[in-house]
């Protein structure tokens, strides 16, 4: 078998059904991204990076400079979330998403770059959701208000970079089916302006 052809293979493997929710091994891959529709609920499998506002901040002020970034943010996801104090025996405490648009002065620059997923939670702005559709990257919602059980998700936890942010440093995680649901796919469809479509059809009738 080819290399194209068994890396072909490895992605159908890595974005298998599961029911309603489909499964996908980490990193997401461009066809992979394709695929994905708003409303489609998933469970993410591998690696992720956390960084909120002030670590984003950082990682756009090292591009003006010039400088490499602390991590390879082609293919890469990264959760909107500032952790709480990991209890014993735990990698994390709780592990709730943070309001996306927090994020929306930054975004659009890291998937220009090859960022391929963002978790959050709330409505990304215009400019953030037209570079997804031009970069073939998705907008993935966290569950808001349960970040008890998400960490159950998270396998491991590491600082890789911004320290001195306390909460708000970068870091690694290993996540083993996280659940999160497609809110801005590639084709440009926003699960919020569908559900506010539907909404309208639904009292206009009444």
């Amino acid at each position: 078998m080819s290399q194209r052809a068994q890396g072909h293979s490895n992605d159908l493997r890595e974005a298998r059904h599961m029911g309603d929710t489909r499964r996908i091994t980490l990193p997401f891959t461009d066809d992979i991204v394709r695929g994905l529709r708003a409303g489609d609920a998933l469970l993410l499998t591998g690696t992720i990076y956390v960084a909120r506002d002030a670590a984003h901040k950082r990682m756009i002020e090292a591009l003006d400079r010039g400088d490499p970034l602390p991590i390879d943010i082609r293919g890469a996801t990264i959760y909107f979330m500032g952790p709480t104090p990991a209890r014993p025996g735990r990698p994390m405490g709780s592990a709730g998403p943070t309001t996306a648009s927090r994020m929306d002065p930054y975004s659009r620059r890291l998937v220009e770059l090859g960022l391929k997923a963002m978790i959050g939670k709330g409505q990304r702005s215009a400019t953030v959701r037209e570079s997804l559709c031009a970069h073939n990257a998705v907008f993935l919602g966290g569950i808001g208000g349960a970040g008890a059980l998400l960490s159950k998700a998270i396998v491991s936890a590491e600082v890789i970079a911004y320290d001195d942010l306390g909460p708000e440093a970068l870091r690694r995680l290993e996540v083993k089916d996280l659940p999160v649901t497609v809110v801005d796919d590639a084709t440009g469809r926003d699960l919020y302006e569908e559900g506010r479509a539907k909404y309208r059809r639904i009292t206009d009738a009444d």
